[in-house]
């Protein structure tokens, strides 16, 4: 974990985005994080966003089989469900983190944010804004001194954007956001067991 003054990294989702899902994976390569999400290999391409577009078509914003784009910034290496949730299933998170750490952020438009941050397996600490804020996981608390200054705060409820600075305060995060000609990988996640998904 890291402690940054920059400018933040997370603007884009500052804005009026109803629903997605960002898996931050650190020291990770586009293609192993995907891998490691379940990605349907036959799916994974180099991809500008025209391309993305022609091969996926209406099936962009798909909840079961999440067509997933990825990025790089800084040490952390991102994928963004446009549609999907599957980063916040417990066992996707699990695989993501082995051997080093992950981020996830979830919004939709109930509103609520989700965060869960995990380490080697594990996951640290995990909370959504629905309710006032109740921290769980193995050390619920290995965030505070972020956690306090953002209003987060057990028991109350979460200030506008918190989760986003927590994101960017305590781990440094981004998402620069591909250019109109700029190709990166992508592809569709394999649907999860409906029983055993870990989600709202």
């Amino acid at each position: 974990m890291t402690s940054t003054d920059a400018d933040r990294g997370l603007d884009h989702f500052r804005t009026d985005i109803p629903f997605y899902t960002l898996t931050f994976g650190k020291g990770l390569s586009p293609t192993e994080l995907l891998t490691r999400m379940g990605v349907d290999p036959h799916s994974l391409a180099l991809r500008d966003p025209a391309d993305l577009n022609d091969d996926f078509g209406d099936t962009l914003l798909d909840e079961d089989e999440p067509v997933v784009t990825t990025g790089t910034d800084g040490a952390w290496t991102w994928a963004w469900e446009q549609g999907g949730s599957h980063g916040l299933d417990r066992r996707v998170l699990s695989t993501v983190s082995q051997g080093t750490e992950a981020v996830v952020l979830h919004y939709n438009e109930k509103p609520m944010y989700w965060f869960k941050y995990a380490a080697d397996g594990d996951i640290v600490v995990d909370f959504h804004t629905l309710q006032p804020i109740g921290p769980t996981g193995s050390a619920p608390q290995r965030l505070d001194e972020f956690m306090r200054p953002l209003g987060l705060v057990p028991g109350q409820p979460a200030p506008s954007y918190s989760v986003l600075d927590l994101a960017e305060n305590a781990f440094g995060l981004r998402v620069t956001p591909a250019g109109d000609d700029e190709e990166r990988w992508s592809g569709s996640l394999r649907p999860l067991p409906e029983q055993e998904q870990d989600r709202d």
